[in-house]
C-alpha cells in the first residue's frame, strides 16, 4: 500500500476533479429518478387497483335491489277436494319451500359444520378461511380449497346466476369481489336465520332436487322435519358436488362424505360421540333405494289428458288476463311456485281412466295406427325431416291401398324399418325418431257439471299415454258431430223464438236440398206427418232439414255460436282455404251436422250442458283459482255464463231427448235409477259416432272413430254407448235419483197429433208439453166433427212423462225403436246395431279441416 505524499496528492486530485464530480452527480440523479419512478409506479398501481376495485364495487348490484330468495319453485295442482294431483317443475325449479323452524336443527348444524364453520361469527366474509385456502394453494399448488361463506354461496346461486358461463379468470375474479362485497352488505341488513333458511331452500342436492324439502322427498320419501341425524348428514354432504355425492347412484362416495360431515359436527361440538357412532352405523342407503323403488312405482311423470288441457288453459289465461308473454307465462307455471285449484273430480277421473283402460270395453278386433317422424343428417350435413305421410306415399307406390293401419305394432314396425333403411342407404345419420302405435278405433270422453261449468274429468284417447302434451282427442281434435247438431242448430232456435212446439208437424217425405240433392233418412223410408218430438226421438233427417229451412241457417249458426262452438265457419277471410274458397256453415246441411271443420268433444258436451242447466251456457272451466308463491290470488276463474235459450225451451228439449233414450235411438244408454236425456250422432259413412247425454247431475259426451277418419266396421258401431253407460252408471252410484225439474213456464196440453192444434172429437190426440206462450189456441182444421166440447187436458201434474200415444191407429208410422239400414222401417234394434243416427261431412271439409270437400254437394245419408 503506497501512502506516500505523491500518491496521496494524486488521489485527492482525482476525487475533486470535475469528471469525478460529474459521475457522482449522475449516479445520485439516477437513483433519485429511479426512486421517484418506483414511488410513482406504486402510486399508479395503487390508484389503478383502487380504481379497478371501486369500479368492480360500483358495478355490483345494489343490495337494496337484490333478492336472496330462491328463484324457482315447483307448482302444484289440486283436485276439487284439495288433494294434490300433480307437481309441475322446470329442471331447476323442483323446490318445495319450508321455513327454518321446519328444518331439523341437526340438518342446520350439519350444513354449517361442513360448509361454513364460522357462519355464526363472521360478517359475510370468512377471513380465516380465505387465509387458509391461500396458504394451501401456495404450499401445495391445490387451489380447490373453498373459502366461500354460506352467504356468498347464496348470492352466487340467487343473484350471480350466470356464474356457470364465466369463461375467463377476470370474470371469475370480478364476480368473487362483488360477491364478497355484497355478502358484507347483506349481513348488515339480514339476520343469520333468514340467510340460512334461504340457503337451505336454494341448494342443489342432486337428482333434480333443489332445497332440503325436495331432497327429503326424493331420497327418503318423507318430509324434511322427519329426518334423523344420519339422513341430515347424508343431505348435507351432497351440496359440494351433487352428482359425485348423489346417494342413489354413488352411495359409496356419499358414505365417505357423510362420515366427514359427522366428524365436523363432532369436532365442532354439535353432536356427542354416541350420536356420531349411532349415525355412522345407520344403514341409510338401503332406505334410500327402497324409497326410489316406491317412487318409481307410484309416480307417473306423464301428464294426464286433463292436465295437458289445464296447462294450456293456465298459460293462455296468464297471457290474456295478466299480460304475460308466452315465455313468461310458461316460466311462471313451471317455476313460480303456484297453487292451482282445479275442477277435476279425482273419483270421476279414475272411473274414466279405468273404463278406458279395460280392453273388454272395445271391439275384439284391434288395429294400430302408426304415428311416425324421423330426422336425419344427410351426407352433406343438411338436416332432413320425414313424416308418416311421406312413409305412406313411399309404400303406396307399391300398394295404392296402403294405409297406416296395422294388425299389430310388430307388423307396422317392419314397414318403419324398411322405410328408414331406404333413407339411410345414402349414408344419412339418424338425429331423432318417433314411433308410436295408437290402438284403433279410438274414443274420447268428457264430463261436465252443468250447474257450474266445471270439467270434472276427461280422457283424450284409449291406449297408453306415453308422453305429455300429446294429441288430446277430447279438446284438440275436431270431428263431425252428426245428428247431435240437430238439437243445438235447429230445434233449439225453432222452439225458442220461431213459435214452434214439440207438437209442430212436418211432412216426412222425399225432399231435396236447393241443389237438387236428396235428403235421405237413415231407413230410406218416410213416415208422413211427424211431430218435432218424434223427429228428435227417431232422428228423422227430412224433418230436421225442413225445420232449419224455416228457422234459417243464419239463425241456426247464431245459436251455435251462443252455445260456445269456436270451430265454425262464417264465410269470413279466416274461413278461406288454400285454394281461395271461403267456407260457411250457414247452410241446411248444418242441421245434420255437416260442417266445415267439425267440433271438439268438450265444446259439444258444454252445449248440451247448457240445455241441462236450464238454457244457461257456461264456458268449460278447468280450474277455479291460482295462488302465487306467497299465497295471494293471482287469478280467480269465475264462470262466464250467458242465457242461450229460455228455461222452458231447455225443458222441452230435455223431455224430447228423454224419449230418445227411453224408446228412440239411444236406448242403450239408459241408466237403472236415473233419468237420462241425450242424443246420438253418426256420420253417413260411420266415420264418427257420438252420444251426448245428461242426468240432473252431470253431462257426458263420448266419441268414437278412427284417427285417420276411416269407416267404422259393423262390429265397432256401439261400443261408445256401452262406455257411456258404464261410466255414467259408476258416476251416479250412491246419488239420489231425481227427475228433471219442470219450470212453471211449461204446461201439459192435449193436442191433435197431426196438426199440433187443439183437438176436435175424432182427432188422433197426444198430450204434449208447451211453453205457456206457445200453447195452441186454434182448433184442428183437418178433422171436422160436431163436438166442440173436447177435454183439452190442461194438466197441472208435475210429472215429466208425456203421453205420445194416439186415439187412432197410426200403423202406417214406424215404431219408436232404433232402425237398421235395410230400409225396413219395422226392423228395429234398440241396441243400435244399425248405427242409430248420423250424418256425413256434407257442407264442410274433412275432419282435419283442410277444406277439400265440395260444399255444393248434398249427397248425404244422415241418421
Amino acid at each position: 500500500m503506497n501512502y506516500g505524499k505523491k500518491s496521496t496528492a494524486k488521489k485527492r486530485t482525482a476525487l475533486i476533479s470535475r469528471s469525478s464530480m460529474m459521475g457522482k452527480r449522475a449516479r445520485v440523479s439516477f437513483i433519485r429518478v429511479l426512486f421517484v419512478s418506483l414511488i410513482a409506479l406504486c402510486i399508479a398501481v395503487t390508484c389503478l387497483g383502487v380504481g379497478s376495485f371501486r369500479g368492480v364495487i360500483d358495478t355490483a348490484p345494489d343490495v337494496d335491489d337484490i333478492d336472496i330468495m330462491p328463484l324457482g319453485y315447483a307448482t302444484f295442482l289440486y283436485d276439487d277436494a284439495g288433494n294434490q294431483i300433480r307437481k309441475l317443475a322446470a329442471p331447476d325449479s323442483n323446490r318445495l319451500p319450508v321455513t327454518l323452524d321446519q328444518i331439523p336443527v341437526d340438518l342446520q348444524h350439519a350444513v354449517v359444520a361442513i360448509e361454513d364453520e364460522r357462519f355464526y361469527e363472521h360478517n359475510g366474509i370468512d377471513v380465516k378461511g380465505i387465509l387458509r385456502a391461500g396458504m394451501k394453494a401456495l404450499t401445495t399448488g391445490d387451489f380447490s380449497e373453498g373459502a366461500s361463506t354460506i352467504t356468498q354461496q347464496l348470492l352466487k346461486n340467487n343473484v350471480f346466476t350466470n356464474w356457470t358461463s364465466e369463461s375467463t379468470q377476470l370474470e371469475r375474479f370480478t364476480r368473487k369481489i362483488q360477491e364478497q362485497y355484497l355478502a358484507v352488505q347483506v349481513e348488515k341488513k339480514t339476520d343469520k336465520d333468514t340467510i340460512l333458511e334461504n340457503y337451505l331452500n336454494t341448494i342443489n342436492l342432486g337428482a333434480g332436487s333443489y332445497g332440503v324439502q325436495a331432497a327429503a322427498r326424493q331420497y327418503f320419501d318423507k318430509d324434511v322435519w322427519d329426518l334423523n341425524l344420519s339422513e341430515c348428514a347424508t343431505l348435507a354432504g351432497i351440496t359440494q358436488n351433487p352428482t359425485k355425492f348423489n346417494p342413489i347412484i354413488n352411495p359409496d362416495s356419499n358414505r365417505k362424505r357423510r362420515k366427514e360431515v359427522l366428524q365436523h359436527m363432532l369436532d365442532q361440538n354439535y353432536i356427542t360421540q354416541d350420536q356420531y357412532d349411532e349415525a355412522l352405523a345407520d344403514d341409510v342407503y338401503s332406505r334410500i333405494q327402497a324409497a326410489q323403488e316406491k317412487n318409481s312405482s307410484t309416480e307417473n311423470t306423464v301428464y294426464t289428458y286433463f292436465e295437458d288441457e289445464l296447462t294450456d288453459q293456465i298459460i293462455n289465461d296468464l297471457m290474456n288476463i295478466k299480460g304475460y308473454t308466452k315465455k313468461q307465462a310458461t316460466n311462471l307455471l313451471y317455476s313460480g311456485g303456484l297453487k292451482v285449484y282445479t275442477t277435476q273430480d279425482s273419483k270421476i277421473q279414475n272411473i274414466l281412466d279405468e273404463e278406458y283402460a279395460d280392453p273388454s270395453n272395445y271391439p275384439d278386433t284391434v288395429q294400430y295406427e302408426l304415428d311416425y317422424a324421423l330426422t336425419v343428417t344427410d351426407p352433406d350435413g343438411n338436416q332432413v325431416n320425414y313424416s308418416k305421410e311421406m312413409l305412406q306415399l313411399y309404400f303406396q307406390n307399391e300398394d295404392p291401398d296402403f294405409d297406416l293401419l296395422f294388425d299389430s305394432p310388430e307388423d307396422g314396425q317392419t314397414y318403419v324399418d324398411k322405410y328408414k333403411a331406404s333413407i339411410l342407404a345414402n349414408g344419412s345419420k339418424v338425429l331423432a325418431e318417433r314411433v308410436n302405435f295408437a290402438p284403433q278405433p279410438q274414443s274420447s270422453m268428457s264430463v261436465i257439471d252443468q250447474h257450474t261449468g266445471y270439467v270434472k274429468a276427461l280422457i283424450g284417447g284409449r291406449g297408453e299415454k306415453t308422453a305429455s302434451l300429446t294429441l288430446n282427442r277430447a279438446t284438440d281434435t275436431t270431428r263431425q258431430p252428426g245428428s247431435t247438431f240437430k238439437i243445438v242448430s235447429t230445434y233449439a232456435p225453432a222452439l225458442n223464438e220461431k213459435g214452434m212446439t214439440l207438437a209442430t208437424t212436418f211432412e216426412d217425405e222425399p225432399y231435396e236440398y236447393p241443389d237438387g240433392s236428396p235428403v235421405n233418412n237413415a231407413t230410406r223410408s218416410y213416415n208422413g206427418t211427424t211431430t218435432i218430438r218424434t223427429a228428435i226421438q227417431n232422428s228423422i233427417n227430412v224433418v230436421a232439414v225442413k225445420c232449419l229451412e224455416k228457422v234459417t241457417p243464419d239463425l241456426g249458426l247464431k245459436y251455435l255460436d251462443n252455445f260456445g262452438f269456436t270451430t265454425l265457419a262464417h264465410g269470413t277471410e279466416a274461413d278461406k282455404d288454400a285454394n281461395g274458397n271461403v267456407w260457411s256453415d250457414a247452410n241446411l246441411a248444418t242441421a245434420l251436422g255437416g260442417i266445415t271443420r267439425g267440433v271438439t268433444n268438450v265444446e259439444l258436451c258444454a252445449s248440451y250442458a247448457a240445455i241441462a242447466n236450464g238454457g244457461n251456457y257456461i264456458k268449460p272451466i278447468y280450474y277455479t283459482k291460482i295462488l302465487d308463491h306467497n299465497g295471494n290470488v293471482l287469478i280467480e276463474n269465475t264462470a262466464a255464463e250467458r242465457s242461450v235459450i229460455k228455461e222452458s225451451t231447455a225443458f222441452l228439449l230435455t223431455s224430447a231427448m228423454e224419449d230418445v233414450v227411453k224408446q228412440g235411438t239411444g236406448t242403450a244408454c239408459q241408466l237403472d235409477n236415473m233419468p237420462v236425456a241425450g242424443k246420438t250422432g253418426t256420420t253417413e259413412a260411420y266415420n264418427d259416432l257420438w252420444f251426448v247425454g245428461y242426468t240432473p247431475y252431470y253431462t257426458c259426451a263420448v266419441w268414437s272413430g278412427y284417427d285417420n277418419n276411416e269407416k267404422l266396421p259393423d262390429y265397432a258401431r256401439n261400443f261408445h254407448k256401452a262406455l257411456w253407460k258404464k261410466v255414467m252408471t259408476r258416476i251416479h252410484e250412491g246419488l239420489p235419483s231425481k227427475e228433471f225439474e219442470k219450470p212453471a213456464s211449461v204446461e201439459k196440453l192435449s193436442v191433435c197429433e197431426e196438426t199440433g192444434l187443439l183437438p176436435r172429437a175424432g182427432c188422433p190426440v197426444i198430450t204434449e208439453y208447451f211453453d205457456v206462450g206457445t200453447m195452441p189456441t186454434e182448433y184442428c182444421d183437418q178433422h171436422f166433427y160436431d163436438s166442440d166440447d173436447y177435454d183439452y187436458n190442461y194438466d197441472t201434474d208435475s210429472s215429466d212423462q208425456t203421453d205420445n200415444t194416439t186415439d187412432t191407429d197410426n200403423s202406417g208410422n214406424s215404431d219408436n225403436g232404433d232402425t237398421d239400414n235395410s230400409g225396413d222401417s219395422n226392423n228395429t234394434d234398440d241396441n243400435g246395431n244399425s248405427g242409430d243416427d248420423g250424418t256425413d261431412n256434407t257442407g264442410g271439409s274433412d275432419d282435419n279441416g283442410d277444406g277439400n270437400e265440395d260444399d255444393s254437394s248434398y249427397q248425404v245419408d244422415y241418421y
